[in-house]
């Protein structure tokens, strides 16, 4: 396998028919981490022709679901003895601190095993009670077939396995289709299926755009399933590309969440720093390159000013360099496009009438900063409304807006004041009211007194405009299943419906 040979098909590692190539930017520097295949319709319409014979043909669609499980375990095995080095290049090709990306292979690892314990520890069906002794009734899982599955720049790697794990222990094939930003994560997990003793044809792998491989990938009549994580306008088209042959679809879209912090949650100095220090954390996490930022701060309006104030003062000691640099606390963006963009809304906020607390520009070079690479400073944007694109819309870069609130019923209606609905957060030191305000949010992920966390237990996914389906928990492995009703009757006799 060459430098550029990074689409995989039928088992076998090839460059794109058409010869293309892409190269593979560091964000820290801009200059060429990584050289990989560009590839097309053809190279789409090679792979989903192997997924869809190695489903209807090959082995793995019927070998037994501890097997299946067994391959999952072995997957796990795999990416913690590589962990350093696929740490190392999801920092280098997403901009993303080196101790993220470890964080990444152990939340990647943790899903494979989850998935694999739950359908590994699944009942063979539903028994349903037919009213007979001589009806034998029950529900099954089936794979859904061939899934077509699109994945996003930020969380490569980490995106992939919500949509593989359960996809493969399911018994599906598949085509994965990574970001052409950051690729190489996810031609590392290939090979490691590939190790794992994975039948050929079952993984399948194009590198390439959105525009033709993703989109090939949500119109092809042999794809029963498209799973697509990225923005809304993508997603969108993804939609309507799959349409006509109605296939299954499941998207997970953007989110532009409120965090919402009560007064009485800083009302001691350890609860003060703590909603400070989370409030950072939601933010700015991987530069704010989060589906589930809380770039919305929602603030009880008797506290704004110190949180504000306290909040902004610690956003400028933030320690912004190359994400393989020790110390380094956050990266660069991901692509002169992301960086652009962030420039872009912060001005417009300004025009519109927000008060800049902190940030607002690129930082100066330093030996850890080099000067052509995208970084932008974490940007805390005050006195904002809902009329401002930089609230309204999802920004995905470093920027934090302040909202503020008087009561309770004005803290909700501004929380839930968007097309989105994603994820969001309460904090407050009245747990009845911290409950009570988490059940009005319209947002799928509700986190009390906390941001960020999830677990591969628990059900992600969104209301509104942040998409439709779900990932992780039993759902998530539901979504790469069909349900059949297999009726037998233990003593057939004639109807007699008709003369005969």
């Amino acid at each position: 396998m060459s430098a550029a040979e990074t689409i995989h098909v039928d088992g076998v590692w090839r460059a794109a028919a058409s010869g293309a190539q892409r190269e593979v930017l560091d964000p820290a520097d801009a200059k060429t981490l990584a050289v990989v295949s560009e590839g097309g319709v053809e190279d789409t319409d090679a792979a989903v022709a192997a997924a869809r014979r190695a489903f209807d043909q090959g082995p793995w669609p019927r070998t037994p679901v501890a097997e299946r499980a067994a391959l999952l375990r072995r997957v796990a095995e795999l990416l913690q003895r590589d962990r350093e080095t696929i740490a190392l290049t999801e920092s280098r090709d997403t901009g993303k601190t080196l101790e993220e990306g470890r964080v990444d292979v152990d939340d990647v690892t943790n899903a494979f095993r989850y998935f694999a314990d739950l359908a590994a520890g699944e009942s063979a069906g539903r028994v349903i009670d037919a009213g007979s002794p001589d009806v034998h009734s029950v529900v099954v899982h089936e794979p859904v077939g061939v899934c077509a599955m699109i994945t996003p720049w930020n969380y490569p790697l980490l995106q992939a396995s919500w949509k593989v794990a359960p996809a493969l222990v399911a018994g599906n094939t598949f085509v994965i289709k990574p970001s052409e930003v950051t690729p190489l994560s996810t031609v590392h997990l290939v090979k490691l299926l590939v190790e794992a003793g994975l039948p050929a044809g079952v993984a399948n792998l194009v590198t390439g755009a959105g525009d033709p491989v993703g989109a090939r990938l949500a119109e092809h009549p042999d794809v029963d399933l498209v799973s697509f994580t990225g923005g809304l306008v993508s997603g969108t088209k993804v939609a309507q590309a799959a349409a006509p042959t109605v296939k299954k679809v499941a998207l997970e879209l953007g989110g532009k969440n409120p965090n919402v912090v009560f007064a009485d949650a800083c009302a001691t100095a350890e609860g003060f720093d703590t909603a400070v220090d989370q409030a950072l954390n939601a933010a700015f996490i991987h530069s704010g390159q989060v589906c589930s930022a809380g770039a919305r701060l929602i603030i009880e309006e008797s506290v704004r000013e110190r949180f504000v104030a306290e909040l902004a003062r610690r956003a400028e000691k933030i320690k912004l360099g190359r994400g393989t640099e020790d110390g380094v606390e956050c990266g660069p963006l991901v692509s002169a496009q992301q960086l652009d963009k962030t420039e872009a809304y912060v001005a417009s906020a300004l025009a519109e009438g927000a008060l800049l607390r902190c940030g607002g520009k690129q930082p100066e070079p330093s030996e850890v900063r080099p000067a052509t690479g995208y970084f932008y400073l974490p940007t805390v944007l005050d006195q904002c409304h809902r009329q401002m694109r930089v609230v309204r819309e999802e920004t995905f870069g470093p920027i934090l807006t302040v909202e503020s609130f008087q009561t309770e019923e004005e803290a909700v209606t501004l929380a839930n004041d968007t097309e989105y609905g994603l994820a969001g957060a309460v904090w407050s030191a009245d747990t009845a009211r911290a409950r009570r305000v988490a059940a009005r949010l319209r947002h799928g992920t509700v986190w009390i007194n906390d941001y960020h966390p999830y677990l591969p237990q628990a059900e992600w996914g969104g209301f509104g405009k942040s998409g439709v389906g779900r990932e992780l928990g039993p759902a998530g492995l539901d979504e790469y299943r069909e349900t059949k009703h297999v009726y037998e009757n233990l003593r057939p006799s004639p109807v007699r419906w008709f003369a005969g």
